[in-house]
This record gives C-alpha cells, structure tokens and sequence, in this order.
C-alpha cells in the first residue's frame, strides 16, 4: 500500500509540475471536452475535419519518404509504394481517402454552422476564417492528388494553368509564378505547396479559426477512421494511367469536389467567368452571411430567406457535380465533342432546380411560421437514453470483443495471404467495433441504473401502501 501511494504522489507530483509549465501555453488556452455520452457528430464536425488533418500529416510524412517529386520518378515511386513498401498500400489509401473524407466533413462543418446560425453568436471571425479554410482545404486536395502525375492529374493541372492564364490582368504573369515552365515545374511546384506551403497556411488560420471549447470524441473518431479504411477496401484507389506527353490524355474527370467546377468550363464560355467568378459568387455568399444576417433568429426554422438559400446552394453543387461526371457514349466522336457540355440544358437544369428549392423551401417556412402562434413555443420532446442493464451491458460487451478478436485474426490471415484490400476492409470493421465497444462502455452507467431501480422498487412500494383494502362480506347464517 505504501508503494502505490507513492507511486501515486509521483504521477499527481509530474502531472501538477507538467500544469504547471504548460499554464501559459497555447495548449491550455483551449478546453477540451471528453464527452461521458453519445452527442450529434455534427456539433464537433470541425474537430473531427481537424482529427483528419493529423492524420493526413502523419501518413503523408510516411509517403514523403519514398515519393519522388519529379515527372519521371512521380508515377513510378508511387506504384513502388503500393506494391514494395510493407503497408504502403493502407497508407496511401488512408491519405486518399482521408483527403475526401476531409473535404467532405469541411462542407458538412459550413453547412451546419450555417443552418445552426453560429455565426449569430459574435463569432464572425472564426466564421470568415472557417470560409476560407474551406477553400484552402480544397486547393490542399488538388495539388495532393496532382502529384500522382497520371492522366488525371494532368486533366487538373491543365484546368488549374489555364484558370490562372485567364484570370484578367495578372493571369499570365500570376500563372509563371505559381505554374513555373512545363510540366517538371508543375510538380515540383505543387509538391511544395501540397507538403510545406498550403499546410502552414492551414496551420495559421486554425489558430485562428478554434474556438476556446473543443470537443473529442473517441468512439467517434474510431469510427470515422474504420469508415475510410472500410471505404478504401471497397474502392482501394487506383494508380490509373501513366502520363505520357507524347500520346495524348484519355476521358477522365476530376474529383468529385472539382467536377462541380469542371462542369462550368465544359460548358465553352469565358474560363475565367465560369471557373473564376460563377464559384465566387457562392463562396461570397457565405462568406457575407455573418454581416447581412442580423436577425435575432438561431433556429433555421425561423429563418425562411436564408434558410431557402441554403437549400439552393446545395441543389446548385448536386446538379453541377452530376453534370461534371458526364461524358458523351458515343466512342466515335473526338475527345472535345465527348466532353463538351451543352451550356442551354446544364444552365437550365441548374436554375430551374436552384429557384424551385429556394421557393419550396421559402413557402414551406413561411406557412409554418403562420401557423405559430406568437409568444407559444413548441415544448421540446426529451429523448430517453437507452441504458442497458448490467447484465446486457457485459453480454454486449463480451460478444463486441470476441467478434474484434476474430477480426484480427481474419485481417492478419488476410493481410498474410496478400489480400491488402480485403485486410483493410477487416481492419476498418475492427476500428468501427472498437468504436461501439467505447459508446457501450461509456454509456453503462451503475448509478443511473441503480437510481432507477431504486425509483421503481419506491413506486411499487408506495403503490402498495396506498391500496386501499377491500372489505370481506361475511354471510353469517342465523337459526
């Protein structure tokens, strides 16, 4: 006993003199919240794009070690991680498809701090900055995947050049700046803005951009990390076709985050007003939001215009995303003819579907707000927690671990046999379980249950006590 004691004064002793020191540091500037029950992902949706970000740094500083940033030894040095370098395969996999898992959750983050009305709460700063991190965590993504130097990323690096060439003014100067000279410039360039450049640039605006309570959530965050390994087993990426100047490109198209953008361009008008200024316009209005919004409404409920734009914000990505994937199937006509886009039937289709959500929307709120009467607010409905009893709680908990076990065996075998795909999918059904097993552990709680035990032993007691007894009739027989 006198040895954990003081083994116990030690640790108290280290942590109070680590506390200490870090006082007035950064670190503790910000408060972090381990929740002791399940909460909406969305609510930490940002802390779970920052989680992303760690671990796209840390499997890129693996993939810096083997990649050779040239365009003779781009395409070749990633096939030899693929197929030499023990794990390379998960790990490219987990950066590419934790890259589109990052984007995804950044435009999730905006859009439920748009719905949500944060940017109501004095909180304009971190909304700008949140606005442009979101545009810098796309260029992030494009010159990560530019690096492959396939057919692909020659599709985008040209797009890229040809945006800035046209960009009024400065274009072609803007463009030897940022491009260089041919296409040994364009890696070079865009390797040191996707690993040094891009990411300090991240790096400052996140200082900026965090507010003072973060939240992290464990179960969550093995999830979402099973969830892009699972995804990778399904759909392991591909190293796709080697660019070869001297032939030309074959019909691909871009990310699903860029096609949207794509779409404009194919359709032939000025590339700087359809790839440049069209996509402004919505960055902009999200980014002016905070300053024209001054009503006093949070709900999205309560607030019909902007919530309709929203709406229609998304309704204009779906469809030009759609159209971006297009390609004519008739093999016979040239590369230009199949991927030119009609502008008549994509502009219409677009503003057709944008107006019409805007107006649904508008109307639907605007009669509900009608039917409210002032000064009575709907009661809010409480949910219930579901508890498991202590005996359910172990039996999940057990049958959760032997599955996990199994698992990882399987992933092992599987891994061992060569299956890297199939290896990667188990693993990220191991990450998912692990997930579940923390949820279930945290959300047995022995002191809410024993409450409610005591609380129902209380009423059925009471119940009994305030029977009232029923009087027996006796029949008694006189002579």
């Amino acid at each position: 006993m006198a040895a954990t004691s003081k083994k116990q004064s030690i640790v108290s002793k280290f942590w109070d003199y680590t506390m200490n020191r870090l006082n007035r540091t950064v670190f503790l500037g910000l408060k972090f919240t381990f929740p002791q029950k399940f909460l909406s992902p969305m609510g930490f949706s940002g802390m779970l794009t920052f989680c992303l970000f760690l671990l796209l740094g840390v499997t890129g500083a693996f993939l810096m070690l083997f990649y050779v940033p040239g365009i003779e030894g781009a395409f070749d040095s990633v096939e030899f991680i693929d197929e030499e370098i023990p794990y390379g395969f998960a790990i490219r996999n987990i950066h590419y498809h934790g890259s589109n898992a990052m984007v995804f959750m950044a435009v999730l983050h905006l859009y439920y701090q748009y719905f949500s009305g944060r940017y109501k709460i004095k909180n304009e700063m971190i909304w700008v900055t949140g606005m442009i991190l979101g545009v810098v965590t796309v260029l992030e993504a494009f010159t990560g995947y530019n690096l492959l130097f396939n057919d692909r990323a020659e599709l985008a690096v040209s797009i890229g050049v040809s945006l800035t060439v046209f960009s009024p003014i400065i274009g072609p100067t803007l463009a030897k700046m940022i491009w260089g000279q041919g296409f040994s410039d364009f890696l070079i360039r865009l390797y040191a803005l996707h690993v040094f450049i891009i990411p300090i640039v991240m790096g400052i605006l996140m200082f900026v951009h965090f507010p003072r309570f973060l939240v992290f959530d464990l179960p969550m965050w093995s999830a979402m990390v099973g969830i892009i390994l699972i995804t990778g087993g399904i759909f392991p990426v591909e190293m796709g076709v080697k660019f070869d100047p001297n032939h030309p490109p074959g019909i691909t198209v871009p990310e699903w985050y860029l096609t949207g953008l794509y779409a404009f361009i194919r359709t032939g008008f000025d590339k700087f007003i359809t790839g440049g200024l069209l996509p402004g316009l919505l960055i902009a209005m999200f980014l002016f939001v905070p300053f024209i919004d001054h009503s006093r409404k949070i709900s999205w409920k309560d607030r019909p215009f902007f919530s309709a734009l929203g709406i229609a914000s998304i309704t204009q990505i779906f469809i030009t995303t759609i159209w971006g994937f297009y390609v004519h199937p008739d093999p016979t006509m040239n590369l230009t003819e199949r991927l030119f886009i009609e502008p008549i039937p994509f502009y219409s289709a677009m503003l057709i579907s944008v107006v019409f959500s805007f107006v649904v929307v508008y109307g639907f709120l605007k009669a509900r707000s009608a039917l409210v009467v002032p000064g009575k607010r709907p009661t809010p409905t409480k949910q219930t927690p579901l508890i498991l009893n202590t005996f359910w709680t172990y039996a999940v908990l057990i049958s959760l671990v032997i599955f996990e076990v199994v698992l990882n065996g399987m992933a092992l075998m599987a891994y061992a046999g060569g299956l890297w795909a199939l290896a990667m999918f188990e693993t990220g059904a191991i990450f998912c379980i692990f997930g579940i097993i923390a949820h279930v552990y945290r959300s047995y709680n022995p002191k809410v249950i024993a409450a409610e035990k005591a609380a129902k032993e209380a009423a059925a007691k009471a119940a009994t006590e305030t029977e009232v007894p029923v009087p027996t009739i006796t029949n008694s027989k006189t002579d």
